[in-house]
Formats: C-alpha cells, structure tokens, sequence
C-alpha cells in the first residue's frame, strides 16, 4: 500500500432546502389559510479518526466532498428531509490546517473523535410561519440557507511507540524487518526507504509497541533539505527514539551529532524525548574498533550505548527492551495524566471546588 501524509481537500456543506408557498385547498373550508412547510436542513460534513487507516492515499483519488442539500419544504405543512451528513474518516494523527496551511484547526489523536468541517445551512421558512391577524393569506417564503465551503490542508503525523531515526543507510529498514513482521525495502544504497513504514514489536503475550521506521535525514533537514519536514513531523509524535548510527563508518559521533542537531532545531520538544542510541553493522567490525568507535558515540551524545546488527540479530532483544521501558513509562503518565483530567471534569461539573495540585483548567 502506498503512503501519503499531505492531502489538500475541498469541502462543501449541503444547501438548506426552500420553504413552500401553499394554501389549503379542501372543499369545506371557505378561507382555507396558508400551509406551506419549511425547508430541511443541509447536510454537515464531518472529520471522524479511524484507528484502521494509516495513510491519506484515498485522497489522491478524491478530493471534494459536499453534501447533499435539504430537501423543500411541500404543502399540508410538510417539512423537508435534512440533507445527510458526509463523514470524511481519517488516520489517527491526522492534522487539519486551513486553506494557508499555517493555521491548526483540529488534530485528530483518538479513535472515534469527530470535528465539524462545514455545516449545513438551515432550510427556508414556509409561508405558515409568516401568518398573522393582519396578513391571513402570505405569499412569501425564505429560500434555504447557503452551505460552507473551504479548503482544507490534511498532514498526517504517525503516531507511533518508538521511532528509528538516523542518516541514510544506517541499517533502519534491516533493524525493523528484524524485530517485526513488517518488511521494508532494503538495499545497499542510500535513501532506499521514501515513506515511513510501521512494525509491531512483539516483547511477549501482552507486551507490544509500535515501531516506525522514518526515512534518512540528512544535514539541513529540518531547513527542509532532502526529504526534510516530510518526516520529522512524524518522529515529533513518537515516545521515543531509537538512534541508529552506522558503525561501519570513521566517525559514528559526528554522524550522531549531526542527526541531533536537526532534531533539535526542528522542534524543543526533541530536547526532553527519551532516546536511545545503538550502533549498528556491527558483525561487520572486529572487536577492537566496536569498543573505539562505541566509545567516541558515547562521548558524543552523553549516553549508554548499544552495540548491534540488525542483519545477524545481535544483541537486538536488549534494545528492544530498553526502548520498551519508555514506552511502559509513558503509557503509565498518559493514563495518569488522562485520569486526573476525568476527575478533575466531574469535579467540575459537580460544582466542587478543583485539587489545586491536580487541577488543569
């Protein structure tokens, strides 16, 4: 399948319908009186996150939706259907920005949570509603409402456990299809990898995280050089990183300096993200230069570092686990941090004063 994360969109809400002009005509009633009914509403369209979409590839084959318009309103009083709503469903992660691209509007980060994109215009009044003990017989009724109209920017940012991060030709693709069941494209050149690709790490019968395999940078990504923002938009979202720096290479702590500067020039949040940092190919080095150049990356970024090789298995299993330890970690603070919210909501509308220590407005 392939993957998008930028879409631009158009959408249109639905017209209200018109309201009706109508008198009574019965054959026993000598001043019958007006009967005209209003008009249905337009439809709305609606954004809904879907758990089951990961990419926003539909919308290269589509992009306008609108909806349907309301329904006339029809003499007796009868009042117009409302048009239906056009629901547009989008992958967890999901950004909606406005025509410009500079202005979030809504950011889609849990299944089943709807924004509203355009609604839909109200119907026309029919001429019952015009009635009155001066103007027994109206001839006037409201057309309906206009819809909403607006392009919208779509940029979807993965939300995945871990992300592997590092310069071209690192060994990310290798170490993913090592440790899951995804299987990337793998190759002895540079770049190999175009798009993010997602794999479930399986730590045992309930342990599992999600691991995403972002795509090389290079010096000046987050200037936008190379493959630039496309994807560091992605490992923004990640628990953690894993930093995977080729061994096989004269200086690993330059390589890794390089990496972490982009990171941290395109976002301050990168700064306090747990990361994790492992040098790679190593059944490719004796054992003297994996303890030289393990040595000059530790120096470099400040930090334990692991040495492995995502082609032969080595020592893979201990730094999943490690990355697995940040990802419990975070877990257990977001569900802390979702619960204190909960209380502090019924608390609220309770009319209960807030746990100070607690309290998030």
């Amino acid at each position: 399948m392939k993957f998008l994360d930028q879409a631009k969109i158009y959408v249109r809400s639905g017209f209200g319908g018109a309201g009706s002009v109508s008198f009574r005509r019965e054959k026993s009633i000598e001043f019958g009186g007006p009967n005209g009914g209003d008009g249905g509403k337009g439809g709305d369209v609606w954004a809904v996150a879907n758990q089951d979409l990961n990419t926003l590839i539909d919308f290269r084959y589509r992009q306008h939706f609108k909806a349907p318009t309301g329904q006339h309103g029809m003499g007796r009083d009868r009042t117009g259907a409302d048009g239906e709503d056009t629901i547009i469903e989008l992958p967890i992660g999901t950004q909606i920005f406005d025509e410009t691209g500079e202005h979030l509007l809504a950011d889609m980060l849990e299944h089943g949570e709807k924004m509203l994109l355009a609604k839909g215009g109200n119907g026309g009044w029919g001429n019952t509603r015009f009635k009155s003990a001066t103007n027994r017989a109206p001839r006037r009724a409201n057309p309906g409402e206009p819809g909403e109209e607006y392009q919208l920017w779509l940029k979807l940012k993965l939300i995945a456990d871990v992300g592997l991060v590092g310069l071209p030709n690192a060994g990310k693709s290798t170490l993913l299809s090592a440790v899951s069941a995804a299987n990337p494209k793998t190759a002895d050149y540079p770049f190999t990898t175009l798009h993010p690709s997602l794999g479930v790490v399986d730590m045992g019968a309930s342990e599992r995280f999600v691991m995403a395999d972002l795509p090389g940078l290079i010096e000046g990504a987050a200037d936008g050089a190379g493959l630039g923002h496309q994807f560091l938009g992605h490992a923004e979202r990640c628990m953690s990183i894993i930093h995977l720096v080729d061994g096989t290479q004269e200086n690993p702590g330059e390589a890794y300096t390089t990496i972490r500067k982009e990171l941290e020039d395109y976002a301050d949040i990168f700064k306090d993200k747990p990361e994790i940092v492992a040098l790679n190919k190593c059944d490719a080095l004796d054992v003297e230069t994996i303890k030289a150049r393990a040595a000059e990356l530790a120096k470099a970024c400040g930090a334990k570092v692991f040495t492995v090789s995502g082609v032969a298995g080595i020592d893979v299993k201990p730094l999943m686990s490690a990355a697995f330890q940040h990802v419990e970690a975070s877990r257990k603070a977001d569900k802390e941090a979702r619960l204190a919210r909960l209380k502090a909501d019924a608390r609220k509308q309770a009319g209960l004063e807030p746990e100070t220590e607690k309290w998030r407005p």
